[in-house]
């Protein structure tokens, strides 16, 4: 598997496989193909279907305008065999002949694949794959998940935690000040600002799971508006880990350094998924977001309140395994319904997995890797309508 730094991308959203992961393909490609008369970019699949909503022409034409007019060609109707998430750029000269072309594919969390390559290019940073030999890692030795991510990521590791951390934190104050409409003609109100002051009034747990839907109501609103986040394991996702964490340290002070080991926990427990399966809603739907941000978000917390290794996997376990089935239908494209709401659902939903597995003894009939094979599974079986095309399901109702 490669760094968890791969897994926590900094950057703005609304979506890192139809904004961050076009971004990085159109950049590429202007590496190969600069001195150019014009482009024209033909999106596929899920990126064709809710590219306008996610801002993925934006993101395209950002990168290569300014170097030679650039058209896009929206193909929602053709699904390229690799991935729903398909591009192709073309490249020509002044008299429109054709200088080279290169096919991408955006496959979640911002990293992109070039036609013909099956994986990533990058380094392999660990040696296993999956959570049980992973545990069995942590048996043999006495150490916990986040000391495996020390022993094979090295101390560099920590500063850029330190920064994700940084950047999650700021997503969550920005957010709970920040007031308006958020872009894109559906007219959702931000509502952190009304949660974070309601929460306020209350003692107790009403208070407490009052400011977590404020946490992530936060930064999943700051994602819709194009702010800076961490995909966690994506843009649509970004709220729910932040959430808790940031909860967690204020009310439980937990220290920055005991944030930052159950970010490398949460970090590797959503590689593993990566690595297996997939965190694309366009091809495993919004189990492979929210149910994998909850999933993180579980492990972390339960790291945090000193779980075991079995008790970690199995909040993890349980994050997961209770999304099973959830399809991506963004209303209008957009990362807006139902993706913010889920985002603070699942923080819940986090807390609740962590609480449950405290009080058990960490044994459990299902395994978190057995969760991740039923997942991507069921994602395949997924009809392409409930899968970021925005064809099916809640994305049917319009205002």
């Amino acid at each position: 598997m490669h760094s968890i730094s791969y897994m926590y991308k900094i950057g703005v959203g609304p979506s890192s496989s139809h904004t961050m992961g076009p971004k990085r393909a159109a950049e590429k490609f202007l590496a190969l193909h600069s001195g150019v008369s014009s482009y024209k970019v033909t999106l596929y699949g899920s990126l064709a279907a809710t590219g306008k909503g996610h801002m993925t022409d934006k993101a395209i034409i950002d990168v290569l305008s300014p170097v030679a007019p650039t058209e896009i060609e929206w193909r929602s109707d053709v699904f390229l065999p690799f991935h729903p998430n398909a591009m192709t750029f073309h490249a020509y000269d002044a008299n429109g002949l054709e200088m080279g072309s290169r096919t991408y594919y955006s496959v979640g969390g911002g990293d992109i694949l070039e036609e013909g390559q099956q994986v990533s290019a990058r380094p392999e940073v660990y040696e296993l794959s999956n959570i049980t030999e992973i545990k069995e890692w942590c048996r043999n030795s006495g150490r916990s998940f986040w000391e495996y991510v020390d022993v094979h990521e090295g101390n560099t590791i920590w500063d850029y935690l330190r920064e994700v951390w940084q950047v999650m934190k700021e997503a969550v104050q920005r957010g709970i000040e920040a007031e308006g409409v958020l872009p894109g003609g559906l007219g959702v109100s931000r509502k952190a600002v009304s949660y974070y002051v309601k929460a306020l009034g209350y003692t107790g747990s009403l208070k407490s799971r009052g400011l977590v839907y404020a946490y992530a109501l936060a930064v999943s609103e700051e994602n819709a508006g194009g702010g800076k986040i961490v995909t966690a394991p994506t843009c649509g996702a970004c709220g729910v880990l932040p959430a808790v964490l940031y909860h967690l340290h204020l009310t439980k002070g937990f220290s920055e350094q005991r944030i930052l080991r159950a970010l490398a926990t949460a970090g590797l427990f959503g590689l593993v998924v990566k690595t297996n399966a997939s965190v694309s809603g366009a091809d495993v739907g919004c189990q492979g977001e929210v149910g994998v941000a909850c999933a993180m978000a579980a492990a972390a917390a339960n790291q945090l309140f000193g779980g075991t290794p079995s008790q970690i996997e199995y909040a993890a376990e349980m994050g997961l395994e209770h999304h099973l089935g959830l399809t991506c239908d963004p209303v209008c494209g957009l990362v807006q319904i139902p993706c913010i709401e889920r985002n603070a659902y699942a923080a819940a939903r986090a807390l609740d997995s962590n609480l449950f597995s405290t009080f058990s003894d960490g044994n459990h009939f299902i395994s978190f890797d057995r969760v991740v094979q039923v997942m991507k599974q069921t994602g395949h079986d997924l009809p392409s309508l409930y899968k970021e095309t925005s064809q099916g399901g809640l994305a049917t109702i319009r205002r």
